[in-house]
């Protein structure tokens, strides 16, 4: 598929090898609040998700795809949430899973081609991301694509016993 191709990586559905980079990324305390996870995920629950990864979005809402390099090598995940294709709109995540990854341009990348998959083959009016505040990389990234800050949620995550505001970004198409 061109649409989920690009320079320096592609993104591509998830497969059952992927399992390991799951697991370590859904169990990384470290960015549990990028997701708002809270507890641990096993590997059985991961398996399991992984045997219906291939469900179409207008079934289970949501699509997540393994940002890969050309070599083959796992980077991140990018996803659609809340698919909503009676009002053609869906959430966006991603993440970079190594710091040694970040700030190459993979992120970009993937948001690029995925903002493209999103016009082109969903024919989505709009999407949005969820940002928190302190998290300028991210705010910028999604900036840096046309994205706009349409509110901020006060005091909307608790981390490390300290309430965390978090942005709503839109882009419409």
């Amino acid at each position: 598929m061109v649409t989920l191709k690009g320079e320096h990586i592609f993104l591509r559905a998830l497969e059952p090898e992927d399992l390991d980079f799951i697991y370590e990324i859904e169990n990384d305390e470290t960015i549990w609040e990028l997701s708002n996870t809270q507890t641990p995920y096993s590997q059985y629950l991961i398996k399991d998700y992984l045997a219906n990864a291939h469900k179409d979005i207008y079934e289970v809402k949501q699509l997540r795809l393994l940002i890969s390099n050309y070599d083959n090598q796992a980077i991140g995940l990018i996803d659609l949430f809340d698919f909503d294709p009676k009002n053609n709109k869906a959430g966006i995540g991603i993440l970079i899973k190594s710091c040694h990854d970040r700030n190459k341009g993979f992120g970009s990348e993937a948001l690029s081609l995925l903002l493209n998959y999103c016009k082109i083959h969903l024919g989505l009016h709009q999407v949005y991301c969820n940002v928190s505040e302190e998290n300028t990389t991210s705010l910028n990234l999604f900036k840096k694509y046309n994205f706009n800050i349409v509110g901020i949620k006060k005091d909307w995550n608790l981390v490390n016993n300290q309430y965390k505001n978090e942005y709503l970004l839109q882009l419409l198409f």
